[in-house]
């Protein structure tokens, strides 16, 4: 692809070059802030997220104040204001409702809402929106509207924006495409790896069942909730890790487990996931520590409780999926000898951790692919590549959403009504 001929130098930080039948504008030039407030009652709920503006998932933690919502009309463009959001931002396809949290803005004729929606997400945008922003510490880093209005963006002919979107919605559709087979690949992989898994844990597959006894999970261990840990102080570095209800959440200086453990999700999108640590770390209350008896081995425990699918336990609580203890405790299973839980899990690690090779190869070809992605939608949006003269072929549609195979962010609530 080449590059436009005729270039110009624009002295502002993000984008310090354009073509030069561009023009820059400042955002309050072609945006009008929308303002009024609503109630989620009138105007369904949206949450805006890193894969843009969706609606509200039903277990998403709701605001106490409901009737204090900002309205959001189909084509406006939403930015969530706070820095550990970083990314989440779009055009709405919807009407809807958002938290206070959000800047909503509605465009001006002359844009192209599609155009927006790729310049204003891509990553060196972001990068300069909030750094417009202010706040005492990272997490709590807010930028509001009347810091970014001033903001400089490049803004082509409206003939050149609609080519700019036909374009990129073609090669963002073959990229989506790519991703969607690459992770079809990995639900296959992690099926064949929990039905070896289920095979490996059955008393029915076995020979010697005679070592084998039919007992309940709270005959061979106890659990308890870890310790709560507010979302501010959990950092993407740090000296002991953090998991939560759904995994790994980050990092902190301190730690409430020294050991090899079992960590179960107890509420979040993923509740019943299973995790084996060793070391140090810190359990929030959102997931269970397993205390495994001497008739139970970490290792075992781990392969057992990811056979048992424990999601299929999970409950809807007022806010989200959740796990009761006192129901995994009393769900029954069938554990061999300590000398044969060590053997068999011996044999699973050889298998699962081949397997695991194979998804983490296919997760960085995703990796890759994601990047690809963010520099080609940088570089055309932003002037590097000229692309007015390509023609776009029939292509199949891909969004990101399909490409992901509908999954949602999987982070836990932060605080009530924030939950875009």
């Amino acid at each position: 692809m080449k590059k436009y001929s005729n270039v110009m130098n624009t002295n502002v930080t993000w984008i310090p070059q354009i073509p030069a039948h561009w023009k820059l504008q400042k955002i309050n030039a072609l945006f009008t802030e929308r303002k009024k407030k609503v109630s989620d009652k009138d105007y369904k709920p949206l949450s805006v997220t890193k894969k843009g503006i969706l609606p509200q998932l039903e277990h998403a933690a709701k605001s106490n104040d409901s009737d204090n919502r900002k309205l959001v009309k189909k084509g406006d463009f939403v930015i969530n204001s706070r820095s550990d959001r970083k990314g989440s931002c779009g055009v709405s396809r919807l009407d809807g409702s958002v938290s206070l949290i959000n800047i909503v803005l509605t465009p001006s004729n002359e844009l192209n809402s599609e155009y927006i929606h790729y310049l204003l997400r891509n990553y060196r945008f972001s990068e300069e929106y909030y750094r417009n922003g202010r706040g005492i510490v990272a997490d709590l880093w807010t930028t509001r509207y009347s810091e970014m209005r001033t903001i400089l963006f490049p803004v082509p002919p409206r003939a050149e924006q609609d080519q700019i979107v036909r374009f990129l919605d073609w090669k963002v559709s073959e990229i989506n495409k790519l991703i969607g087979i690459r992770r079809k690949e990995i639900k296959e992989l992690e099926k064949l790896c929990w039905i070896v898994i289920v095979n490996a844990i059955s008393k029915v597959k076995q020979k010697n069942i005679s070592e084998w006894k039919r007992v309940r999970v709270k005959q061979i261990c106890r659990m308890q909730s870890g310790t709560n840990l507010i979302s501010q102080v959990i950092g993407q570095s740090g000296n002991y890790p953090v998991y939560g209800g759904n995994g790994l959440r980050g990092y902190y200086k301190n730690y409430t487990n020294d050991g090899q453990y079992v960590i179960i999700g107890r509420q979040g999108a993923l509740a019943g996931n299973v995790h084996l640590v060793e070391g140090r770390f810190w359990a929030t209350d959102h997931a269970i520590v397993v205390y495994c008896s001497k008739f139970l081995i970490p290792r075992y425990a781990y392969y057992l409780f990811t056979g048992m699918n424990l999601n299929q336990y999970a409950f809807n609580a007022a806010a989200q999926p959740g796990l009761s203890v006192t129901k995994i405790l009393n769900l029954q299973c069938d554990v061999p000898s300590v000398a044969r839980q060590l053997e068999i899990a011996d044999r699973l690690d050889e298998i699962c951790i081949q397997l695991e090779k194979i998804v983490n190869n296919t997760k960085k070809k995703i990796k890759l692919l994601q990047e690809l992605k963010s520099v080609i939608i940088s570089d055309v949006v932003t002037g590097k590549i000229d692309v007015r003269n390509i023609p776009v072929p029939a292509y199949e549609h891909v969004d990101d959403m399909v490409a992901d195979g509908g999954e949602g962010n999987d982070e836990e609530p932060r605080i009530p009504g924030e939950e875009d």
